[in-house]
């Protein structure tokens, strides 16, 4: 079913990010649920959504957040509060001593990488843990966002690792989905026990990982809660998970405009003042064709474009769309389903302007969050 929108569209100056705060919430429940089924840990994957202005509503639900690196870290520490982990496939030895206060569990991605921080890590008191790869794909064409492909630099294999090598460490953390459903993790999990089974009755902890879509409406939320049951009877560890997009899945959108309208060999291009690779990168990486309201597929309905950005890059391409009526110099088009990653991702390429972020209450009333300028542009410069 195609969105609604009762904010007032025509007072958004784009292009902006414009964040929900029921559609965040309904998204919450449905995560509290699983908490409150299980007793498992849910933690925010900031590298999916680190809108800030809203930490304080996702701390009511969720018991922490999850770190990719120094800022992120620092940014869950100070903003949300709770529990704050960190894994990075390598760290930098300052960063390491910069993280160690800010973290309650600290993940790592090697053996080489335990050794040679073992002795600071341990002398802190953290919580401590080693990112398995269980060699188990499940992806499904997206090569880009498998951990477990042949090669990986992701995460121990079963026959790399020892009894002896886990002196000191608490848990395990594996993450190999990606916007995938519970049958994926059942598989996922039967290799985990297969391959490393043996050393859980040892440890505090198992990490789920993140990429689990429990808050799309087909999601099997039913079979996510038992294996978190047998995981944690069986033995005797608090299982966590760290979704990202679950947290702001379908939550936001990104509302741009028409800046000019061309034809080329039959294609009708409308350019926006909001770009692929600068304002939805992943359109580009994924690559996929993000949704836009009232739109069909080309040549669906009876006017189509081909929505592009305002860069010089030849392949800033969103997409080709059809509508019911003509689109004109200043229409407005809003795209779904953009709380997650787009935010995160954004880059002034070309000199663009960064999108603005707005917030919607649950009044539908429009609070303008943050704006960036030319300084924003500058400051990354030298």
């Amino acid at each position: 079913m195609e969105p609604v929108i009762h904010w007032n569209v025509a007072t958004v100056q784009t292009p902006a990010f414009v964040v929900e705060e029921q559609l965040l919430r309904n998204n919450l429940e449905r995560l509290k649920q699983v908490k409150e089924a299980t007793g498992c840990k849910i933690l925010l994957a900031q590298k999916a959504f680190s809108m800030y202005y809203f930490y304080p509503l996702l701390a009511d639900y969720l018991d922490g957040t999850t770190a990719s690196g120094i800022y992120e870290a620092r940014l869950g520490f100070e903003e949300f509060g709770g529990e704050t982990h960190v894994f990075s496939p390598a760290y930098r030895p300052k960063e390491f001593t910069e993280v160690l206060p800010l973290c309650n569990h600290v993940v790592f991605n090697s053996l080489s990488q335990w050794q040679h921080f073992k002795k600071e890590a341990l002398a802190s008191g953290k919580s401590l843990g080693l990112r398995i790869n269980p060699e188990c794909s499940t992806q499904d064409g997206h090569a880009i966002y498998d951990p477990c492909a042949p090669g990986s630099r992701l995460g121990i294999l079963a026959s790399e690792l020892t009894a002896a090598d886990l002196v000191g460490i608490d848990g395990l953390h594996f993450h190999t989905l990606c916007e995938q459903n519970s049958d994926d993790l059942v598989t996922t999990l039967q290799a985990v026990e297969e391959k490393f089974g043996h050393y859980l009755p040892q440890m505090k902890w198992l990490n789920f990982g993140g990429g689990h879509h429990i808050t799309r409406k087909d999601y099997d939320i039913e079979t996510l809660i038992e294996v978190i049951h047998h995981i944690q009877d069986t033995y005797q560890v608090t299982v966590y998970l760290e979704p990202g997009e679950a947290v702001a899945l379908n939550a936001g959108y990104l509302v741009a405009q028409v800046l000019d309208i061309t034809q080329n060999h039959g294609i009708t291009n409308a350019i926006l003042d909001t770009s692929a690779t600068c304002h939805m990168p992943d359109v580009l990486e994924m690559p996929y064709r993000p949704f836009v309201i009232g739109s069909g597929e080309a040549q669906e309905k009876q006017y189509t474009y081909r929505f592009g950005g305002p860069t010089c890059l030849a392949g800033d391409i969103i997409g080709d769309y059809s509508f019911d009526t003509p689109l004109t110099i200043g229409s407005k088009v809003i795209f779904c389903d953009m709380a997650i990653y787009s935010m995160v991702k954004t880059n002034t390429f070309n000199g663009m302007p960064l999108a603005s972020i707005l917030a919607v209450d649950s009044n539908q009333r429009i609070t303008t969050v943050k704006e960036f300028g030319y300084e924003t542009f500058k400051d990354r410069l030298s």
